[in-house]
């Protein structure tokens, strides 16, 4: 499955292509900006500028050959690192093996699931993906006459402070990058990427989307595709950073079915309605509690519009008390307890 179309961003773009024309493009590029705002692919997309045919100057064409494997991520020129668990193999040489198996299997996994998810916690760039990151930059471009590396989330180079060795592996080839070659990194906290890396790339910042562009986003990329207020539920939630409902949908219908459920159990009465409080985890007074109370408020809008005439009162209270609950969860406060508190109130009210 190809790439997902690149989404906003212009006045970055615009920057590269102008860049790129002049002969004044960077070889080591450093984009920074929040998590989920499009980093990676924007770096993706500039390889495959980098690679096209036929470009143009409102960017590559997307027809021609090199635009193609580059969109399926199967360009032998393309070197995306990511994150990755570390090897676990005993000899150096067979580590680099291992981390070239591991960077595959990632990637693979990006090309069947473009909207991927962030990396894994425990994930990062150990040494064997430096070495064999060098290895590849010492070798002759194969499709063309460049060759990109796009590492990822770049401040998991240092995977513990008192071992910057993958971080540093790369400062010789950072420092002069061969005429053939660009290295674009990304990351959401250039302050945890090594000062001796960020001294040697070129900076690019990210701001987030405007509401229109996460709309085109949405409507043209997640299936089912939501519409109405779902639609603008969904803008909102992104604030402009299209990863933060990516992989999302999937958490949203679970959402609604608990909303759902908890509205049942409210109904029915008696200490049922407590049960749901109680399962909540206390860590998490945002993320998957949050998206409950906007499933709730979104299921207690429906009910209100399609309740008989002079029955709306009700649905319009409890509405008012799950946007209370949800104000209340952006402050230090127990899941559990407030959950339980809002339970209650809508056994009130309904």
């Amino acid at each position: 499955m190809p790439l997902h179309p690149l989404v906003g961003h212009e006045r970055a773009r615009r920057r590269l292509i102008d860049s790129l024309e002049s002969g004044r493009l960077p070889q080591v590029i450093l984009i920074t900006g929040p998590q989920g705002v499009g980093k990676q692919r924007l770096a993706l997309w500039l390889a495959q500028l980098l690679f096209c045919e036929h470009r143009t100057r409102q960017g590559p064409c997307g027809t021609c050959r090199q635009c193609r494997l580059a969109l399926d991520l199967s360009h032998s020129d393309l070197h995306w690192f990511v994150p990755i668990p570390r090897p676990k193999a005993g000899e150096a040489a067979k580590q680099v093996e291992e981390a070239g198996e591991l960077i595959a299997e990632a990637v693979a996994a990006r090309r069947a699931e473009p909207l991927y998810q962030a990396a894994d916690g425990m994930a990062g760039h150990p040494l064997a993906s430096a070495r064999l990151l060098l290895r590849r930059a010492s070798l002759t471009p194969v499709e063309g006459a460049r060759k990109v590396f796009v590492i990822g989330e770049a401040e998991r180079l240092v995977t513990q402070e008192s071992s910057p060795e993958a971080a540093n592996a790369l400062l010789k080839l950072l420092e002069e990058p061969a005429s053939d070659t660009w290295i674009i990194l990304t990351t959401p906290e250039p302050e945890r990427v090594l000062p001796t890396i960020r001294s040697r790339a070129v900076p690019l910042r990210l701001a987030p989307l405007s509401d229109d562009d996460v709309r085109m986003f949405v409507t043209a990329s997640l299936r089912p595709t939501p519409s109405g207020s779902a639609l603008e539920t969904v803008v909102r939630r992104a604030d402009g950073v299209i990863g933060r409902i990516v992989g999302a949908q999937e958490g949203a219908d679970r959402a609604q079915v608990e909303a759902r459920a908890l509205l049942d159990a409210v109904k029915a009465g008696g200490s049922s309605r407590f049960e749901r409080g109680l399962k909540q985890p206390p860590w998490s007074a945002r993320g998957a509690f949050t998206d409950l109370l906007d499933a709730l408020a979104l299921e207690l809008s429906a009910r209100a519009r399609h309740a008989e005439p002079g029955a709306t009162l009700p649905w319009v209270d409890a509405l008012d008390r799950v946007r209370a609950a949800r104000a209340e969860a952006q402050g230090n406060v127990n899941p559990q307890l407030l959950l339980a508190s809002l339970a209650g109130e809508l056994a009130e009210v309904l």
